[in-house]
């Protein structure tokens, strides 16, 4: 991790522009608002709203967000890429 710093000038030049790839602060908010957000900050998320109980695949994808949900369509844990 240091070698992402440079020298004198105390600046990251390895984090400072660095996507975002989870957001906890959507905890509570419905599904609708939730995928708002994200796409704010993320322009080319793949967003998927997961309902209780239901399965997902295992591949990854850097641009998927899955946003899961509880049975009042409130989000239940932090949305994140995967």
């Amino acid at each position: 991790l240091m070698e992402r710093f440079s020298g004198s000038s105390g600046h990251s030049t390895g984090l400072a522009g660095a996507p975002k790839t989870s957001w906890p602060e959507l905890v509570g908010l419905t599904a609708g608002e939730a995928e708002k957000k994200v796409k704010e900050d993320f322009p080319k998320a793949e967003i998927q709203v997961v309902p209780p109980n239901h399965f997902v695949t295992m591949d990854y994808r850097t641009s998927r967000v899955r946003i899961h949900v509880d049975s009042s369509g409130k989000v239940e844990r932090p949305p994140r890429t995967d």
